[in-house]
């Protein structure tokens, strides 16, 4: 298969496998680079393996690292959020300076941060806190972007380019996933506004036309491969070349279809799929 577009395979739908073991079957399925969660890093380092040999095992599968997803307790309200709030020890646990500082050690371009712990920040607080986010980043080259979730206290994406635009730092910008795009109801034309060097990281899937009534139970339980569902990616994907955006794709599908399936078959054709429907947006302009 010509790999003549990049592609990235997000980590998070994969968490359960160990980063090691996600390599082979990544390659294999036709992905050029990956994200990481911190706690690939983490966990490896805890067992002993150094930066430059997780580095090095990830460029022996011809793999590249495209990020590292995520840092979740970046607000200061986040630090405040009780512990009866879904998954706060985890989420707390990934701080600004943990995240960033594994980054830089694996040598990753950039970092995602995320709002998952139900706080809605003033538009105040949440630039101040991403500017210092973006601050702690700046030394060691990486860029900070931030992904907008609809259940969560940044919610689209007029709510997160107010916080890029407000915080001012050149490193700043956005995670556009199509999913969290489309359920969310944000709008085109604010995205054609944006300019595309500001696009950071774009993750693509698809789903179907009635959203779930949970949004959350959605997002991780009913997304489908890019041209499996009813979003309009060709649109999509021709916006963001019109903004002049060379954000790398990432394929992220969270599904109850591949629960307890082997990595390798779950992804057999994700790589396939993605690459059809961008090439096919941009062929037929």
């Amino acid at each position: 298969m010509t790999e003549d577009l990049p592609l990235i395979l997000s980590a998070p739908p994969f968490a359960h496998v160990p980063l090691l073991e996600r390599l082979a079957p990544a390659r294999e399925a036709g992905f050029t680079g990956i994200s990481l969660m911190p706690g690939d890093v983490w966990s490896l380092e805890e067992a002993g393996m150094k930066p430059s040999e997780i580095a090095a095992r990830i460029a022996n599968h011809d793999l590249t690292v495209m990020e590292v997803d995520c840092t979740a307790c970046w607000l200061p309200s986040h630090r405040r959020t009780g512990d009866d709030a879904p998954l706060a020890s985890l989420l707390q646990s990934l701080t600004p300076e943990r995240v960033v500082e594994a980054a830089a050690r694996i040598g990753a371009p950039s970092i995602t941060a995320v709002e998952m712990m139900g706080v809605s920040p003033s538009l105040d607080e949440a630039a101040e806190a991403f500017t210092h986010l973006c601050d702690l980043a700046a030394p060691y080259g990486l860029k900070v972007h931030i992904e907008f979730l609809p259940f969560g206290g940044i919610p689209d994406l007029a709510s997160a380019w107010a916080i890029v635009q407000a915080a001012g730092r050149p490193n700043g910008g956005l995670t556009v996933d199509s999913w969290h795009f489309f359920r969310s109801g944000s709008s085109f034309e604010l995205l054609e506004s944006i300019p595309g060097s500001r696009i950071h990281t774009v993750q693509i899937n698809d789903a179907p036309a009635q959203p779930e009534a949970d949004l959350l139970h959605e997002t991780m339980n009913g997304r489908l491969v890019p041209g499996q569902g009813s979003f309009d990616l060709t649109r999509f994907i021709r916006t963001l070349d019109q903004i002049g955006s060379t954000a790398p794709f990432s394929v992220e599908v969270f599904s109850k279809n591949i629960n307890g399936m082997p990595m390798a078959q779950a992804i057999a054709s994700w790589a396939p799929a993605a690459r059809d429907i961008i090439r096919k947006a941009r062929e037929t302009r």
